[in-house]
């Protein structure tokens, strides 16, 4: 069961945070994080980008992917507008560091990311969006503006009892060293990306 075990203040450069900390047990290394601009109106629709953890996106600028330019195109618009950032401990679609590092080895041979994971042993995705379900509803929201482009995470807020008021499309243009990496999750995975 998934508990919210700290909440402290947390400013940033895109305004003042509350930043809460989910997880099993106080002593998880890896909980998974949530976000909340103190100008966040509960009484509106709320803007909320769950994402998942990229280390190499995120924080090295990988240009593999287009998470790292996600994130932060997210949390300007949190920032300007309020919002909630879900930060789920789920690396590499859910398959950890180690096993993306592997699929990366394998997309240089010629694989995209969806082969790349099969071929691994793992599904093309294995991420579970309810436990984001499972934060919105301890932090009390009741219905957001999704900030995303994947199908699933739509499904997921259709499938819960938060309401789904609309989706904010994240415009991340491609570059060579992605370009095949966005098609495919268009193509393959159903991303909305045109």
């Amino acid at each position: 069961m998934l508990k919210r075990q700290v909440q402290a203040n947390l400013p940033t450069k895109w305004g003042d945070f509350n930043i809460y900390a989910y997880s099993q047990n106080h002593d998880d290394a890896q909980p998974h994080l949530a976000l909340v601009h103190t100008s966040t109106d509960f009484m509106k629709s709320i803007p909320v980008r769950i994402h998942s953890e990229c280390i190499t996106g995120d924080l090295f600028g990988s240009k593999k992917c287009d998470c790292g330019e996600q994130f932060t195109q997210s949390m300007g618009i949190i920032g300007s507008q309020g919002g909630i950032m879900i930060y789920l401990r789920q690396e590499g679609r859910g398959i950890g560091l180690i096993n993306k590092l592997e699929a990366y080895k394998l997309q240089e041979v010629g694989y995209d990311t969806i082969q790349a994971n099969i071929h691994l042993g793992f599904e093309p995705d294995e991420r579970d969006f309810a436990i984001a379900i499972e934060i919105l509803l301890d932090l009390g929201v009741k219905m957001i503006d999704i900030i995303t482009n994947n199908p699933d995470k739509i499904a997921a807020i259709d499938n819960s009892s938060i309401q789904l008021g609309s989706r904010i499309p994240v415009v991340i243009p491609s570059h060579a060293e992605n370009k095949k990496y966005l098609k495919v999750k268009e193509d393959k995975m159903g991303h909305l990306l045109s």
